[in-house]
C-alpha cells in the first residue's frame, strides 16, 4: 500500500491540515495518509505545545469519519526530538509491505537540506509537496524524487488559532466541530 506521511505537531489540527491530507489521499496515487504526531519538532521550541496524547486525540477526532486518514503515535516511543529519517526507518521496518511517501509544504522543502540525513530520505523515499505562496527559490524543483501536488492554499496557522482562543475569539470553521468542542471541554490554550 502507498502511504503518505504527514508530519506535524498538530497543535491543534486545523482544516488546512485536513484539506491537504484529503487532497493527497484522493488526488494522488496514495491509498492512505497517516498523520505522524510529533512530540517535539527539532526546529521548534514551543511553550504552548500540548501533551502529545492530547494532540493525538484531536487528530483522531478530526479524521474519525475518513477511512483514508489515520493517526500515528510512532514517534511517542522514540528519542526526542524526533528526526524524520529515524521515523521513516522505523515505519519501513515495521511495515515492509508499505511504500511510504513524505508529504510536506514547499516552505519546508526550502529548508530540507538542514534536515538530518536529508540525502538518505531522498535516496529511499519520494516527497509529495504542496506549493506554498512566496516560497524562496530552492534546488529541489526538478529533483526526480520530488513530486508537486496542487492543493488548495489556506493560510491558517495553529498559532493564530491558539491566540484566538487566548483572546476569547471563536475558532469555528478553522478547526472541525469535534476538535473545537474538545478544546473548549479541556480548556486548552487559555
Amino acid at each position: 500500500m502507498k502511504i503518505g506521511l504527514f508530519f506535524g505537531s498538530f497543535n491543534p489540527i486545523h482544516v488546512g491540515h485536513l484539506i491537504i491530507a484529503n487532497t493527497m489521499a484522493n488526488c494522488t496515487d496514495l491509498e492512505q495518509v497517516w498523520f505522524i504526531v510529533s512530540p517535539q519538532n527539532p526546529f521548534k521550541k514551543n511553550k504552548s505545545l500540548l501533551h502529545e496524547f492530547d494532540r493525538l486525540t484531536m487528530v483522531e477526532k478530526a479524521i474519525s469519519d475518513n477511512y483514508k486518514l489515520k493517526a500515528s503515535d510512532i514517534e511517542f516511543s522514540m528519542p526526542k526530538p524526533s528526526y524524520t529519517i529515524d521515523t521513516l526507518t522505523k515505519l519501513s521496518e515495521r511495515h515492509p509491505n508499505h511504500e511510504f511517501k513524505l508529504i510536506m509544504g514547499e516552505d519546508n522543502l526550502v529548508q530540507f537540506e538542514n534536515w538530518k540525513n536529508y540525502d538518505k530520505i531522498l535516496e529511499y523515499y519520494e516527497l509529495y509537496v504542496y506549493p506554498r505562496p512566496n516560497t524562496a527559490e530552492h534546488n529541489f524543483k526538478i529533483h526526480p524524487k520530488v513530486r508537486f501536488v496542487e492543493a488548495p492554499l489556506l493560510d491558517i496557522s495553529a498559532t493564530f488559532i491558539r491566540n484566538s482562543i487566548k483572546s476569547g475569539k471563536p475558532i469555528r470553521y478553522m478547526v472541525s466541530d469535534v476538535v473545537d468542542e474538545y478544546i473548549r471541554w479541556k480548556k486548552f490554550y487559555l
